[in-house]
């Protein structure tokens, strides 16, 4: 009886991770989806790169930004939000990659989606101290310009070389280790 628990466990959790749809709603109405994690460490080949679709928008706080400014840097873009849990796992551990590596010729930008009020992505900023920019896109514009990587899964994280060409793409939580790894490689690039 012992052994059975266990498995009938596992069969009702593995049913309920893959029936019905995939999609969530979340908060406004916009559909993300929370798909398999990629495998860690991936980096597309320099030939196979896709440049990356050109975007702006308003930061947390006000400023524009355009993403004509990461031209020339490495790029993390990390597509969060307050109400995401791995999230607030992995935004902490992004600030201290940044802080080490933004002399280096790297760049992060958070790009913020699905919050129905600034004030939580402030908020969320504040509470873990995050001294790089993030776009305030409520709508999911920009998760849509970049929908072939795929950037409508919450958190996403994709890594521009300095040619603005998409090196690297992650759904779910992205660890501190595999990030270095990642940006090391793309950076070592001529």
């Amino acid at each position: 009886m012992r052994r059975l628990v266990p498995a009938v466990l596992a069969a009702l959790v593995l049913a309920g991770c893959t029936s019905g749809s995939d999609a969530v709603d979340v908060n406004d109405g916009g559909e993300f989806r929370f798909v398999e994690a990629t495998p860690s460490g991936e980096v597309i080949p320099p030939g196979e790169r896709a440049t990356a679709p050109e975007f702006a928008g308003t930061l947390l706080g006000g400023a524009s930004f355009s993403s004509a400014e990461l031209a020339g840097d490495v790029a993390v873009l990390n597509f969060w939000g307050s109400w995401c849990a791995p999230c607030r796992v992995e935004t902490p551990e992004f600030q201290e990659v940044h802080a080490d590596l933004e002399d280096d010729g790297v760049q992060f930008l958070g790009l913020n989606v699905k919050e129905t009020d600034e004030q939580f992505a402030l908020a969320f900023v504040e509470r873990f101290g995050i001294t790089f920019p993030s776009l305030y896109d409520p709508r999911g514009e920009v998760a849509l310009a970049f929908r072939d990587y795929p950037a409508n899964a919450i958190p996403s994280t994709i890594v521009l070389d300095r040619e603005s060409r998409v090196a690297a793409v992650y759904t779910g939580e992205v660890s501190q280790e595999d990030l270095r790894r990642v940006l090391d490689r793309v950076l070592e690039e001529a």
